[in-house]
C-alpha cells in the first residue's frame, strides 16, 4: 500500500511537471535522473510512469526511455468533442440522481474558487476546477460515464491547463460554475446542459489554438538553433 501511495504521489509530481512545461512534449523521462531528483527508488517511479501512460500523458517505448506524449491536433480535437458530450450527459444525469449533499458540495467548491481566485496559484485553481467537473461526473451515479470522463480529462490535462491560463478570468471561473450549480439545484436538465455548453463552448478552439501556437514557437526555436 505504501508503494502504491508513493507511486501516486510521484505521478502527481510528474503530471505537474508536464503541465507546467518542466517536462516538454517529446521529452525523455529518464528513470535514473528523475528518481534521483525526486529522491525515490526506480520501482515506484516506474509505476508512476505507468499511471501517466494510462492517462495518455506519457508514451512507453520498448527498450527506450518513455517520453512525454505528443498528441496530434486531431486527437486533441476529437477528445474535446467527446468530453463536451460527456460533460453534458453527466450534468443531465446528476440533475436526477445527485444527492442534495453532492450538489451542496459542488456549491462549496465554487465558493472556494471565488474566495481564492485572486490569491491562489493558477495550477491549484485549475486542479480545483477539474475537481468540480469530476464531482459532477461522480454525481451522475453512472460508473462507466465517470470512468470515460476521467480518462478524457486526464488525456487533456496539459492542453486544457494551457488554454485555461490564457483565458483566466473571474466570470469564466466563478460565474459559469455558479450557473451550473444553480441549474443542478433546480434539477433542470435543459438548464444544466445550456450552462455547461456556455462554459465549454470555446474549449476546442481555445485548446487547439493554444497548442498550435506553442508548437509554432517550438518549431521557430528549433529552426533558429539549426540556422
Amino acid at each position: 500500500m505504501k508503494e502504491e501511495i508513493l507511486a501516486a504521489q510521484i505521478a502527481n509530481q510528474l503530471r505537474r511537471n508536464i503541465v507546467l512545461g518542466k517536462l516538454q512534449p517529446g521529452a525523455s523521462i529518464k528513470e535514473r535522473d528523475n528518481a534521483a531528483e525526486l529522491g525515490v527508488s526506480r520501482t515506484p517511479l516506474r509505476e508512476a510512469i505507468r499511471i501517466l501512460a494510462t492517462e495518455g500523458l506519457v508514451e512507453l517505448r520498448p527498450a527506450r526511455s518513455p517520453i512525454v506524449a505528443v498528441p496530434t491536433i486531431q486527437m486533441i480535437s476529437d477528445d474535446v468533442e467527446v468530453l463536451l458530450a460527456v460533460e453534458k450527459l453527466s450534468g443531465e444525469l446528476a440533475c436526477a440522481r445527485a444527492t442534495d449533499a453532492e450538489i451542496a458540495a459542488l456549491a462549496e467548491i465554487v465558493a472556494d474558487m471565488d474566495a481564492r481566485f485572486d490569491t491562489t496559484d493558477a495550477l491549484d485553481m485549475f486542479e480545483t476546477d477539474m475537481g468540480f467537473h469530476r464531482a459532477i461526473a461522480a454525481a451522475s451515479h453512472n460508473a462507466s460515464l465517470a470512468e470515460v470522463h476521467g480518462t478524457l480529462l486526464a488525456r487533456l490535462w496539459r492542453a486544457r491547463y494551457l488554454a485555461a491560463i490564457q483565458k483566466r478570468n473571474r466570470a469564466r471561473v466563478v460565474e459559469h460554475h455558479t450557473a451550473i450549480v444553480s441549474a443542478l439545484q433546480a434539477r433542470d436538465p435543459a438548464l444544466v446542459r445550456d450552462a455547461i455548453q456556455t462554459h465549454l463552448a470555446t474549449l476546442r478552439v481555445d485548446i487547439v489554438n493554444t497548442i498550435e501556437a506553442e508548437r509554432a514557437v517550438a518549431q521557430d526555436s528549433e529552426s533558429a538553433k539549426s540556422a
